[in-house]
C-alpha cells in the first residue's frame, strides 16, 4: 500500500466532505424553519396554544421573544451565525431551558453510547457465528429452524416487542424481574461501585433486548448469504484441493472475502451509536440522544436539532471514508485509485 497515495486520497475526500456537510446542515436549517409552529409560539402559548389566546399576547412580547432567540433576523443571517459558532464548537443555548446545547449532549451521549455499544457488540457476537454455521450447513434442519426463528424476530416491530417485555417481565400482569424506566434506581449513588454497575446493567436488559433482536436477525441472514456466495467460488475449491482444513478454508479464505458487504454495513454504525433509538428511549424513559432529539423536534428547539444533525452528518461522512479505507485493508485487490473511481 502506497502511504502517499493513501494520504492524498484521504485529503481529497476530506475536502469533498466539507461542502457536503454544509449542504446537509443548510437544507436541514431551511426545513426546520418551514415546519409548522415556532419556538416563540410554543414558548408563549404552549403546545397547541391550549388555554391561552394568541390575541391576548401583544406584538411587543412576540417581537421581544423573537429577538431573544435571534429569530427576528433573516434566515441566511441566522444560518451564518450558527456556522460561525459551529467553527468554535459552540452549539448555542437551548430554546427550551436556556442551557448550553453542548452540556445537554454531554449528558445524553454517554447513555446512548453505552446502550448502543452493548447492543451492537451482541449483534455481531451472535449473528456472524450463526451466519457462518448456517452457510456451512445449508438446508440442514438446524439451518431451517434458525432461519424461521430469525425471520419471525425480524418481522416483529421494536415498539411491540418492548411493550411485550414490559408486560411479561417488567411488573405488568406477570413477572416483575426488570425495571422499565430510567437507567439506574433512585438512591443508587449510595451503593458500592460494583452494585451501581449491576444496577445499571439490570436496567439495560429490556432496552438492549429490544434494540438487538432485529439487527441480529438481519445481520445473521446477510452474513449467511454472503458467505454462501463466496464458498461456491473457484478459489475456495482450490483451497480445499490443496488439503487445507475446512476451518482454514472458511475462516481465512471465505470469511475474509465475505467481509466486504459487512464492512459497508459497519459504516452506518458510528452515526447510529450517537443517534440512539428514539422509540426505545421514549418507551423506557432513557435520557439519551434519541429522546433528546425527539423532544427537541416537539418543542422546535432549533439549536438542539441542528447540533444533533451536524454531529450525525459529520459522523456519517467520516464513516463512509473509513469504510473506503477498510475496503483496501481487507481486500488487496482493491486500491485507493479503484475506490476513488
Amino acid at each position: 500500500m502506497d502511504g502517499g497515495t493513501m494520504i492524498h486520497y484521504i485529503l481529497k475526500r476530506f475536502f469533498l466532505i466539507l461542502p457536503t456537510f454544509f449542504g446537509i446542515t443548510l437544507i436541514t436549517f431551511l426545513i426546520i424553519q418551514l415546519a409548522p409552529g415556532s419556538p416563540v409560539s410554543l414558548k408563549l402559548l404552549g403546545p397547541g396554544g391550549a388555554g391561552v389566546r394568541s390575541d391576548l399576547i401583544s406584538k411587543e412580547v412576540i417581537e421581544q421573544t423573537k429577538k431573544l432567540y435571534g429569530l427576528d433576523q433573516p434566515v441566511y443571517v441566522q444560518y451564518g451565525k450558527w456556522l460561525k459558532r459551529l467553527v468554535t464548537l459552540d452549539f448555542g443555548d437551548s430554546y427550551k431551558d436556556h442551557r448550553p446545547v453542548s452540556l445537554k449532549i454531554r449528558e445524553a451521549l454517554p447513555i446512548t453510547l453505552l446502550l448502543n455499544i452493548i447492543s451492537i457488540f451482541l449483534i455481531y457476537l451472535i449473528s456472524i457465528p450463526a451466519g457462518i454455521f448456517s452457510a456451512v450447513h445449508p438446508e440442514s434442519w438446524m439451518d431451517k429452524i434458525t432461519t424461521l426463528l430469525l425471520f419471525i424476530l425480524y418481522s416483529l416491530p421494536s415498539f411491540w416487542v418492548a411493550m411485550i417485555l414490559i408486560i411479561y417481565l417488567g411488573g405488568g400482569e406477570y413477572l416483575d424481574l426488570f425495571p422499565i424506566a430510567g437507567i439506574v434506581s433512585y438512591g443508587v449513588e449510595t451503593l458500592p461501585f460494583w452494585n451501581q454497575v449491576g444496577n445499571l446493567l439490570w436496567h439495560l436488559v429490556l432496552p438492549v433486548i429490544s434494540l438487538t433482536y432485529g439487527g441480529l436477525a438481519f445481520l445473521s441472514r446477510f452474513s449467511r448469504a454472503q458467505l454462501l456466495e463466496v464458498i461456491r467460488q473457484d478459489f475456495i475449491r482450490t483451497a480445499r484441493a490443496k488439503g487445507l482444513s475446512e476451518s482454514v478454508v472458511i475462516l481465512k479464505h471465505g470469511l475474509r472475502n465475505a467481509l466486504i458487504p459487512l464492512v459497508t454495513l459497519m459504516g452506518t454504525l458510528l452515526p447510529a451509536l450517537i443517534g440512539g433509538s428514539v422509540i426505545i428511549e421514549q418507551i423506557f424513559s432513557i435520557p439519551g440522544m434519541g429522546k433528546l432529539g425527539f423532544e427537541a423536534v416537539l418543542t422546535r428547539d432549533y439549536p438542539v436539532i441542528m447540533a444533533i444533525v451536524a454531529i450525525e452528518a459529520f459522523l456519517t461522512l467520516i464513516s463512509i471514508l473509513i469504510t473506503d479505507i477498510l475496503y483496501v485493508l481487507i481486500d488487496p485487490r482493491i486500491s485507493f485509485e479503484k475506490v476513488h473511481q
